[in-house]
């Protein structure tokens, strides 16, 4: 038998190596997708602990008698304001031309909606407890507090007397 080259057995290799490469396209296609998805659901479990930690700022205010702090909140950067509203006052301010969009996520009791539209991975707006709307949105409705490079800064308050907590900027 002649020793040379089996043309056989160069296309099977050569299937095994088109086949190896194939698979690691999948896995790295894979592995892309994973990875966006999990920054997805950073964004949106930044949200969550942001509206968390507001609401367990807020009530602890709201169980003192009075009291003044001002908070630091970390949020998505594709977040530019975090909007406080309230749809039963005809009041508008100069950020009046959000208060259509907004309303799109407004379902019942909603008070805080996070604009743009959309930019809250999946939570918009939620009700915030204990929250006097009414002073907050006096001068302003919406009342919205810019997103400065992924920071909130608010100041959360309660006068003596005052049943419920007000937020400033």
């Amino acid at each position: 038998m002649k020793r040379g080259k089996n043309p056989r057995a160069q296309m099977q290799l050569s299937f095994g190596m088109i086949f190896s490469i194939i698979l690691i396209i999948v896995f790295i296609a894979f592995a892309f997708f994973a990875v966006k998805k999990l920054l997805g659901m950073q964004d949106s479990i930044k949200v969550g602990q942001f509206a968390d930690k507001l609401q367990s700022d807020i009530d602890k205010i709201w169980k003192g008698s009075q009291g003044s702090q001002m908070e630091t909140y970390t949020l998505p950067s594709k977040i530019e304001f975090i909007c406080f509203v309230d749809y039963s006052s005809s009041r508008r301010g100069p950020k009046q031309s959000y208060y259509g969009e907004l309303k799109q996520v407004y379902y019942e009791g909603e008070d805080m909606i996070l604009y743009p539209i959309g930019s809250g991975a999946g939570s918009d707006s939620f009700k915030i407890l204990h929250l006097n709307i009414e002073k907050i949105t006096d001068n302003e409705n919406p009342y919205c507090i810019e997103n400065k490079k992924g920071k909130v800064e608010l100041i959360i308050e309660k006068d003596f007397g005052e049943n419920l907590v007000g937020i400033t900027r």
